[in-house]
């Protein structure tokens, strides 16, 4: 795949801040670290399922509308968060989005008893989240020594998976001692706090210095771009419905407690992080985008026998675990691979609008499937649920392999 050419202008910004971000691991470690703190913040609420449920008395599907009202207000925001990036720079519209996270869960935790106000304040929460994928992506890419982008972009998803299983296990275990909402005010306080140091240890590179609306007509015609981002609608539908309904199935149907639900998560998010760097590194090994992509479907169909397993066979806590933790290494695992071949097959100054295509992509997966698994849940069961994400894993796979044969 060619990759078309800088546009003069960011070429020459890039060139000049070369010294600040380039090749640097600690640049790349800050900018870890900060989607740490952004994920740490927006996935408490898949976390917490068990206690908005019981605090609002929902049914399951209403739990899915709940995780939806979020992802609507991230989806929303993407593009002009992705204008932001490119016109600012990634520094700015990263920090003002950690801040805006914090505020954000606050007011989920005030929400009850109006389940208005708790839909109303997740959105809030997913538009503060929507700065995450464009900047930090943007800032990989210029930080990343050379040959190293697929590992510095899965050490950088590291970020997603750690950011939530944290959350798991500090909304869970706060929770055994004290109220739920006590969690997410100690989750903003570390998002404040690590926003002020990212504004200081971090430099960023500039924008363009313009605002305008991402440019995606010029990215229809990369045929490999649009393969991935189909495959990118079918890799939300599986993550998103497996992360709102990972602590309800444990606790349901393994029968385990709240807090050994929230373990399994974390589990889940433990190994993601693993497959994130081992996936990156290997894809390294296999060379850009063409290896990314290889990688990523390999992971993607071990997920398909995961889930299909699930659908069959679950049931008893020991095999629930045993299945969860693999998804981590294999479905979780996937998305730093994704991203790094996203931006592998654009131009530098293409990646705004590349990564804010992907990810509305991701997110609509998301934004449909898990009222749908809610829906399936309760008139059917938990097997039938897992079955339609194995079919959805089977599609993304099928999209992935066609990136193979383009790159």
């Amino acid at each position: 795949m060619t990759r078309t050419g800088h546009s003069e202008e960011t070429t020459g910004a890039a060139s000049a801040n070369a010294s600040v971000t380039d090749g640097s691991w600690r640049a790349v470690a800050t900018v870890t670290g900060w989607q740490t703190a952004a994920s740490l913040c927006y996935y408490t609420i898949f976390a917490a399922t068990g206690f908005v449920r019981d605090a609002f008395s929902l049914s399951e599907s209403l739990v899915g509308v709940f995780l939806t009202a979020a992802l609507l207000g991230y989806t929303f925001m993407l593009f002009p968060t992705g204008a932001a990036v490119d016109g600012f720079g990634e520094k700015p519209v990263m920090v003002v989005g950690l801040l805006a996270l914090a505020v954000a869960l606050v007011g989920v935790s005030f929400a009850p008893p109006s389940y208005a106000l708790l839909l109303g304040t997740a959105a809030l929460l997913g538009v503060a989240y929507s700065t995450a994928m464009p900047g930090s992506n943007r800032g990989i890419v210029a930080a990343a020594p050379a040959g190293s982008k697929n590992l510095a972009m899965g050490l950088k998803q590291v970020g997603v998976t750690f950011g939530s299983g944290a959350s798991s296990l500090i909304v869970t275990g706060i929770a055994v001692v004290a109220a739920w909402q006590v969690g997410f005010w100690v989750i903003a306080a570390v998002a404040v706090g690590y926003a002020v140091v990212f504004a200081v240890q971090y430099d960023g590179v500039p924008g363009t210095g313009r605002l305008e609306w991402p440019q995606v007509g010029g990215l229809s015609g990369n045929r490999a771009y649009v393969a991935l981002v189909g495959a990118g609608l079918f890799i939300g539908a599986s993550i998103f419905s497996m992360l709102g309904y990972t602590v309800l199935y444990v606790q349901d149907v393994a029968g385990a407690a709240p807090a050994i639900a929230g373990g399994v998560l974390a589990a889940t998010q433990v190994t993601g992080s693993i497959g994130r760097i081992g996936a990156g590194s290997i894809a390294d090994r296999l060379g850009g985008a063409h290896g990314a992509a290889t990688v990523a479907l390999v992971q993607l169909a071990g997920a398909v026998l995961l889930f299909a397993l699930l659908a069959i066979a679950g049931g008893s806590l020991a095999l629930t675990v045993v299945v969860f933790v693999a998804l981590g290494l294999t479905i979780h695992g996937s998305t730093g691979v994704f991203y790094s071949c996203l931006s592998g097959v654009v131009a530098d100054d293409d990646i705004g609008a590349a990564t804010a295509g992907g990810q509305t992509a991701i997110n609509t997966g998301g934004l449909l499937a898990p009222p749908i698994f809610g829906i399936i849940v309760e008139s059917v069961g938990y097997g039938a649920g897992w079955a339609f994400v194995a079919v959805a894993t089977v599609a993304a796979a099928g999209l992935l392999f066609v990136v193979t044969r383009r790159l």
